[in-house]
């Protein structure tokens, strides 16, 4: 009996001494919330302001002005000539029941009576636009819609333009989540952040739509790396309690670039500037790369013990941590990671070897799908309000920033899971209100219209911050990766289902509602990870005995080596 307690007490030393060596602990000794940790975020302040400006770019260099066809062929007549410009409409092209002239079509040949007697103009002749297109320029110098005329037949590539920009988002967060997790956080930000400078430029400068479109792939494959490493970078250098405050700060960043779209897209109408001008941050973004810390969490479990030591003192120095060096040695990193093989590559076929990864990895794919379509579903439809095209997408960003800030504290209260859950589901029944309420009921319509938009960009916000929790260090970046892939193809596919209204005009909400519920309620089989350690290899997540990431934050900062051994939360 006395050699099985002693041998029980022998396993219990050792649970706690592994226990002692996570990231957490050391991250402590260092101050896991510091000036360090604020320089950090703040260099990626400029980077995620260009995300918005592009991810929601489509609404204004696609929109499509007021157009008739161009009559200016007709000119070589006499009698034309002599024509006020409403005139000359009036006997060329056929109008609609509401007054307006159709944009299609117009009259086999001009008819002068119609001057003076228009009742019998619908039984008139009518061919397609013979010369192309006049366009209204009062908003809009110029856009996609009228630099390639995508109208009438082709109307349908300016919603493929947005649908090719979200498939590039879709194979670069697989792309970029590879090179991350094998070539590290920082180098892969930097290629991001080049690539989608020169890629922005040309698309910019395109001199057809196919090329325009090839090189608009190319820019959201790009901005991909930025959007996945970004939030993951900067929340592996954050300590357990504040993981929160820097997930809803960087969605509130999102916030301020959407905002802010609305404006710049006001004062600049021509598409080619307003790319390049929503491209520009990233050029100071490149000149303060070499400020930007590598992981230290990938460092280590990489192998490069001596690298993540480096970084680790010069964040215990800016945070005025004198005592760091004294309380942890370099050899003392090296027994971090235990129970897997340091330097092992790992890819997205780990993802799903194990039973309980492969359940967060498939559910985590289905709440990805739902939340981008249903966000992306509402965001690029900007037409509900009465209101102009601005001060409807500026009304639309706006309103995220008050669902940001409830979503901080209910995130610290009720954890990730109930929020997630709620956000989600709360926004498809907001769609399925606004579907069956009467449009006689505008106010309501609207209020609700709102609510499901800040419904929405509240249950982004929790999805990326909760996915980051989920995986383990190792897979980080693969899982982020692979569930912003699963992301981008509900918002790539979101564009076209705005298409099924030439079928039914509330299709579209009735399909975005359905996916929002189904996927929010997928979230209730997900783990909670609310002031959950993070875990750092597959082991942690599949470990048979029980034993606990979550540690009391008021206990953490009292003794940043204490901890409870409980039942494991990631199940």
């Amino acid at each position: 009996m006395q050699v099985r307690g002693q041998e029980r007490e022998q396993e219990r030393g050792q649970e706690r001494g592994q226990v002692m060596m996570k990231f957490e602990n050391i991250l402590a000794e260092a101050d896991g919330f510091g000036r360090y940790q604020i320089m950090l975020f703040m260099l990626m302040v400029l980077p995620r302001l260009t995300l918005p400006g592009h991810f929601l770019l489509n609404n204004f260099i696609a929109a499509t002005p007021s157009h008739h066809c161009n009559i200016s062929s007709l000119d070589s007549h006499g009698v034309f000539q002599s024509l006020s410009q409403e005139e000359k409409l009036t006997v060329s092209i056929p109008k609609q029941k509401d007054g307006t002239f159709t944009s299609c079509h117009m009259f086999s040949q001009p008819h002068f009576y119609l001057l003076t007697n228009s009742s019998n103009a619908t039984e008139l002749p009518v061919v397609p636009c013979q010369s192309g297109w006049a366009y209204d320029s009062s908003m809009f110098k110029s856009t996609l819609v009228s630099q390639f005329d995508l109208v009438c037949n082709t109307k349908g590539l300016t919603k493929a333009s947005a649908t090719v920009f979200f498939i590039g988002v879709m194979f670069g967060a697989v792309f970029f989540g590879v090179l991350c997790d094998k070539y590290g956080r920082k180098t892969i930000l930097l290629v991001s952040y080049i690539s989608v400078i020169v890629f922005s430029v040309i698309s910019a400068v395109s001199t057809s739509f196919v090329m325009f479109a090839v090189f608009r792939f190319l820019t959201g494959f790009s901005l991909s790396g930025i959007s996945i490493v970004a939030i993951v970078l900067t929340i592996e250098w954050v300590d357990i309690e504040h993981r929160t405050v820097i997930g809803v700060c960087s969605s509130v960043i999102w916030t301020v670039g959407n905002s802010l779209l609305a404006g710049v897209a006001y004062l600049i109408t021509d598409w080619r500037i307003l790319i390049i001008t929503v491209s520009s941050p990233l050029v100071i973004s490149v000149a303060t790369w070499w400020m930007i810390p590598e992981s230290a969490r990938w460092l280590i479990v990489n192998g490069r013990t001596g690298d993540a030591y480096k970084y680790l003192q010069k964040c215990a120095q800016v945070n005025r941590r004198s005592d760091f060096s004294s309380t942890i040695r370099p050899q003392t990193l090296c027994e971090v990671v235990t129970g897997e093989k340091q330097k092992r590559n790992y890819n997205y076929i780990d993802l799903i070897r194990t039973p309980r990864l492969r359940k967060i990895t498939i559910c985590t794919g289905i709440v990805w799908y739902g939340v981008a379509s249903t966000y992306y579903g509402i965001s690029l439809n900007i037409t509900g309000f009465g209101l102009d095209l601005y001060l409807t997408h500026f009304i639309y960003a706006i309103i995220e920033l008050p669902a940001k800030f409830i979503i901080y504290f209910s995130l610290k209260k009720f954890g990730r899971r109930v929020n997630q859950v709620g956000t989600q589901v709360l926004t498809g029944v907001c769609i399925i209100i606004n579907i069956i309420t009467p449009t006689e009921y505008w106010t309501f319509r609207t209020i609700i219209a709102v609510l499901g938009k800040g419904l929405s960009e509240a249950s982004f916000t929790t999805v990326f911050l909760y996915t980051t929790e989920l995986y383990p260090t190792v897979l980080r970046q693969n899982g982020v990766g692979y569930a912003s892939f699963v992301g981008r193809l509900g918002a790539s596919v979101s564009p076209l289902v705005m298409l099924l209204e030439d079928v039914w005009l509330r299709l579209p909400q009735v399909v975005f509602g359905v996916i929002a519920i189904l996927s929010g309620l997928v979230a209730l089989l997900l783990p909670e990870t609310n002031n959950a350690r993070l875990p750092e290899t597959i082991e942690d997540i599949e470990q048979t005995r029980k034993r606990s990431f979550c540690m009391n934050t008021q206990e953490q900062s009292t003794s940043p080596l204490k901890t409870d051994i409980t039942e494991d939360p990631v199940q």
